[in-house]
């Protein structure tokens, strides 16, 4: 149900790693099929998230092994902002995704003009993967909040817990807790819910939601207008 890619490994080991775990993801009619998650959610999962722009693309072996026939497609980008990643990375040329879309691979535009939101994993040997249950955004399709959340305000929600709620009835189990209810109103996952509000957590350990705006100080913990 999600949209992302998934990267390459440096190694035969790695890629076969890799194909193993994306394997293991819920059968598809396209092949590849993720469990539904908030924006919010993928990005605290996320090792690296970066705006950027596609410079070009190039199939090429998951590794340097004759023996293996796997390929991922090499996106070379232009790195505008990275959000998140700084003790790994400084500055990402290259993320890497499956050639076949049966194993989660995403196909971006490589003509230097759309941006993307890029959200992903950082391998062992430095590179960085992304696959369709990754969050990989056009920018321009994001909201106003939700860019503004980029900078602090999804990591400040990170130790909450986003509950998707189908039907009804449905119901937080825990103070820490938010309850994703757009597939129940819209039919849609990606709705008004996700797209404008971020699952907070309050000084007294509760979790609620929160859209725009500075938020009160005495309620939330060091949460400020990006």
């Amino acid at each position: 149900m999600r949209r992302a890619g998934s990267g390459s490994a440096g190694s035969r080991g790695a890629a076969l790693v890799l194909a193993l775990a994306l394997a293991a993801l819920p059968a598809a009619v396209s092949g590849c099929s993720c469990a539904p998650a908030h924006p919010q959610q993928l990005l605290c999962d996320a090792a690296l998230v970066i705006r950027a722009k596609i410079s070009s693309e190039k199939v090429v072996p998951a590794s340097d092994d004759p023996l293996d026939t796997h390929k991922m497609i090499r996106y070379e980008i232009k790195q505008i902002k990275m959000f998140k990643g700084f003790e790994k990375l400084k500055d990402v040329q290259y993320v890497y995704t499956p050639f076949d879309s049966s194993l989660c691979g995403v196909k971006l535009e490589a003509n230097n003009k759309k941006q993307y939101l890029l959200t992903g994993q950082i391998l062992s040997d430095g590179k960085v993967l992304i696959h369709l249950c990754n969050y990989i955004e056009p920018w321009d399709d994001l909201s106003l909040s939700q860019k503004k959340s980029l900078n602090q305000r999804y990591q400040m929600g990170c130790g909450c817990k986003i509950t998707t709620c189908y039907t009804v009835p449905c119901s937080i189990t825990a103070p820490n807790e938010c309850l994703w209810t757009d597939w129940l109103l819209e039919r849609r996952l990606y709705g008004h819910q996700a797209r404008h509000y971020a699952c907070i957590k309050r000084s007294d350990g509760t979790c609620s939601w929160y859209r725009g705006g500075p938020p009160p100080e005495k309620d939330f913990i060091d949460i400020s207008e990006p």
